[in-house]
């Protein structure tokens, strides 16, 4: 799923072993090497004749509006409660699961290199320039606590966030689910991930915390005591932990 500049969202499934050239990007195909490609009209093939939405990396996407969002938000909470958050956190954890296999495939086929033996930063970047594309959002990674076991995330303009507005409490799960699943599979460990400040809550921009179960139960756990993002931070940087 993602959003484009005119607000709507498209969903992105992974793309299919079997594709025929008919089913691929055809600018892709005369500069597979190209890597300024991120331009709305270069990101995106629209293929009236099939009535289908290529992007650059072959993926089918479908466009849909706002309504989308909060239709599905609604529609979950409507079903079951609270635990529609559980389930947008695991859709999204599945999703950045498979979006790693495909991120890898297309990244060493565009730079000729293994993604162990690349700059991890850079790498990041690779991987969340498509995202950014399809209106998901810009970010910045807070590498600087990597060394304690944990990373922050920071999201602006948050497609569910700014979708729902200004709700009083975080939403952004599925986000929060496709950093968990992405990551782990980047470092072949299990993360978990939580949102410690949303734009729905007031905020200018969503924070995450991406880290190991302990520090992600702390940080849920001061979260609801009413704790900031920022007071979370210092706790976490001092070493704090539950008791």
């Amino acid at each position: 799923m993602a959003i484009v500049t005119n607000r709507e969202s498209a969903i992105t499934p992974a793309p299919s072993a079997t594709q025929t050239s008919e089913q691929k990007h055809s600018q892709k195909q005369k500069q597979p090497k190209k890597h300024n490609h991120y331009r709305f009209q270069d990101f995106f093939q629209m293929r009236p004749d099939t009535g289908t939405i290529l992007d650059w990396n072959d993926s089918r996407n479908i466009f849909t509006s706002e309504d989308f969002i909060i239709g599905l938000q609604e529609g979950l909470e409507e079903e079951v409660g609270n635990a529609s958050s559980v389930i947008m956190y695991t859709i999204g954890c599945q999703w950045g699961t498979k979006d790693a296999i495909v991120f890898r495939e297309w990244f060493e086929k565009e730079f000729d290199r293994d993604i162990y033996n690349s700059n991890l930063m850079f790498l990041l970047e690779t991987w969340w320039w498509p995202f950014t594309a399809q209106g998901w959002g810009r970010w910045e990674v807070d590498m600087s606590d990597r060394k304690q076991g944990f990373i922050f995330i920071n999201l602006f303009d948050s497609a569910v966030a700014r979708t729902l507005g200004d709700v009083g409490k975080p939403v952004c799960f599925l986000y929060a689910g496709l950093f968990s699943g992405f990551f782990s599979s980047l470092v072949k460990k299990s993360l978990n991930c939580i949102e410690i400040q949303c734009y729905s809550m007031g905020e200018t921009y969503c924070k995450f915390l991406l880290g190991n179960k302990d520090r992600i139960d702390a940080a849920a756990f001061w979260v609801n005591e009413g704790a900031t993002a920022r007071d979370i931070q210092k706790r976490l940087q001092d070493g704090e932990r539950l008791k």
